[in-house]
């Protein structure tokens, strides 16, 4: 898929992070070796941020449009829809935007819709928000993405991913008839999916006492089939391989060079796969902020955002820039934007209670 947006903009942004903080070197250190210290310095491995035990992805999006509305951000009457994209959800059922509206007190018109989706999450949730504008009118749709893929306690010290971390990203697109056009270009490809893989919890593999129990992987780490499961070498080729040509399709399409991107702002699994993905590409380091791991760890479909409340925050108040958004992983899936984003109404990033 390849389209173009007119007349649509994305106004707000807010990132809502959990409040506990992890730090690789005491996570690691029971079994520090020489590998897990490389591991640190070449993939870019620092603090994260992971739910509480009890916290769920319908506390984070509550609070933080509970937030919104409490200093003005935006008004309930405003909204005409509300898309959420995760692999979290409170429930099989009621959905987490059915939660957010009912705990929100938002009005009974507003579309309420979720999008099970992981490392693409922000690109297919833009796509919709983008869409549904057009049946809206006047209103505006919200975009969370949001997931507590890590708030787990972890039975051993390599029991789960210690790059991984958790957050929340809550984004508002209106329609604006003078916004500059917005270019997209989508792909999957499921003959791979196993690449990216969490086995039990679903109806093909119900949890049970099994599911469980740890199981060595094959690299001595620890994990159960209720875990995420990464085939890292796979998912570095794909992202080496399809990435690139996704990128410049899109700036072919909006007839831009990559000169003209002041900021190319991707979704952050590790610095390393960053760093190579801008060799490739010919693009400098300065312009792809790779810290979000480090600072962070990799919350999936919402970091994206995060890299742009904690690395653009201020620049993006006062001032609009040619960005170039890419997602890119579980599905397998690939997608980028390329807009103008700035002169926004917010950007921020709160710490949670949760």
């Amino acid at each position: 898929m390849i389209a173009t947006f007119k007349g649509k903009k994305i106004t707000g942004m807010l990132t809502v992070m959990p409040e506990n903080e992890y730090d690789y070197d005491e996570e690691t250190k029971e079994i520090a070796t020489l590998q897990t210290r490389r591991l640190k310095k070449i993939m870019g491995f620092g603090k994260r941020r992971a739910a509480k035990e009890t916290s769920t992805s319908s506390d984070f999006c509550v609070y933080g449009l509970n937030y919104m509305f409490e200093h003005d951000m935006i008004k309930r009457e405003e909204i005409g829809a509300v898309v959420v994209t995760g692999l979290t959800p409170d429930y099989f059922i009621p959905h987490i935007s059915n939660i957010i509206h009912g705990e929100c007190k938002l009005p009974k018109d507003v579309i309420c819709m979720d999008i099970p989706q992981g490392c693409v999450g922000f690109v297919l949730g833009s796509l919709q928000a983008l869409m549904l504008l057009d049946v809206v009118g006047n209103k505006k749709v919200v975009v969370f993405n949001t997931d507590v893929l890590c708030r787990k306690k972890r039975e051993t010290p390599l029991s789960s991913p210690s790059f991984g971390g958790d957050a929340t990203a809550i984004t508002v697109f209106e329609n604006d008839e003078k916004a500059a056009d917005i270019y997209m270009n989508l792909y999957n490809d499921g003959t791979e999916r196993d690449a990216l893989i969490m086995h039990a919890g679903g109806y093909k593999m119900p949890h049970s006492e099994e599911t469980v129990k740890l199981v060595d992987i094959g690299d001595g780490t620890m994990k159960s089939y209720e875990d995420l499961w990464m085939d890292g070498s796979r998912v570095f080729n794909f992202v080496q391989k399809e990435v690139p040509p996704l990128i410049e399709e899109i700036l072919e399409y909006s007839k831009k060079s990559k000169d003209e991107i002041e900021w190319y702002l991707f979704h952050q699994p590790n610095k390393f796969m960053l760093q190579k993905l801008a060799d490739k590409m010919n693009i400098p380091w300065d312009k792809v902020p790779m810290n979000v791991v480090e600072n962070f760890g990799n919350s999936s479909g919402s970091t994206i955002p995060v890299n742009i409340t904690y690395n653009l925050k201020d620049k993006l108040i006062d001032h609009s820039y040619t960005c170039c958004l890419s997602g890119f992983g579980a599905g397998l899936s690939w997608g980028s934007m390329i807009m103008e984003l700035g002169n926004l109404d917010f950007c921020e990033m709160l710490i949670s209670k949760y």
